[in-house]
């Protein structure tokens, strides 16, 4: 089932999990909402995030280093579902961690929690099979990154695999904030429509959105804009007790740019 963006754009707030605590980021979950976000990437934490850049590497040190484990996020999750049942909710993590729980637990708990969908960042639509079998099995929204670089022909294979939305990767490269959203964004997406839109899969554009000229910038050519790094490191420089409503405004400030 497609996640649906009722905003242009519609907003996606990436949050890793556990960072400072579990209790805050239930809380700036809940006011990233509040504020206008449609749906929430909950980040699993993993000691070897290859794909992040240094803001949500260190936010990933430090929630594993808190002891956050993969089945802590699910049980956050629903508490958020159980908070706020109208958010799509999405779990985002790297295949690891997913393989030491098991693919057939883990796609039954996460279903349980009521979450929506699943991006596991390293799991690649060429070997998606079991995994696939599996979130199909649980009524869950599978979600794949697609890259500039990427063929037409695996452009395609992204759009049919992907039901909850596909995740277009702004740039080549780690996660981070830039100055500008990158030009072949625009390009990758006329060339993701091709396969997307006979399907109803909606694009949502992430990796670099910081600001709310970004968020401009994606309405012109994409479903959903994904706001990630910039979150995490204004959690990182904010006192927890503070950094809910930090962040709530924050996502305020996008949405009225």
């Amino acid at each position: 089932m497609p996640i649906s963006f009722i905003s242009k754009p519609g907003l996606v707030a990436y949050i890793t999990a556990g960072d400072p605590d579990l209790a805050t980021t239930r809380d700036i979950a809940l006011a990233a909402i509040d504020a206008g976000v449609e749906v929430i990437e909950m980040g699993v934490p993993f000691s070897d995030p290859l794909a992040d850049g240094p803001v949500i590497q260190r936010a990933s040190e430090r929630a594993v280093a808190r002891g956050t484990r993969l089945t802590d996020v699910i049980a956050l999750a629903a508490e958020i579902r159980n908070a706020r049942p109208q958010a799509g909710l999405v779990l985002f993590s790297y295949l690891n961690p997913v393989v030491r729980l098991g693919m057939h637990k883990f796609c039954k708990l996460a279903a349980e929690a009521g979450v929506d969908g699943v991006l596991l960042t390293d799991m690649i639509v060429e070997e998606a099979a079991e995994y696939l079998a599996e979130m199909a099995a649980n009524k869950l929204a599978p979600i794949f990154l697609a890259a500039p670089t990427s063929p037409d022909a695996r452009l395609e294979a992204i759009a049919k695999a992907s039901k909850g939305f596909v995740y277009a990767i702004s740039r080549v490269g780690i996660t981070g904030t830039q100055q500008q959203v990158a030009g072949d964004a625009s390009e990758l997406i006329a060339r993701l429509r091709k396969f997307t839109e006979p399907l109803g899969i909606p694009i949502a554009v992430g990796f670099g959105i910081s600001n709310a000229e970004h968020v401009r910038a994606i309405a012109g050519f994409a479903d959903a804009a994904v706001v990630g790094s910039a979150i995490v490191q204004l959690i990182e420089r904010t006192p927890p007790a503070e950094a809910a409503a930090a962040v709530g405004k924050f996502i305020q400030e996008l949405r009225a740019g």
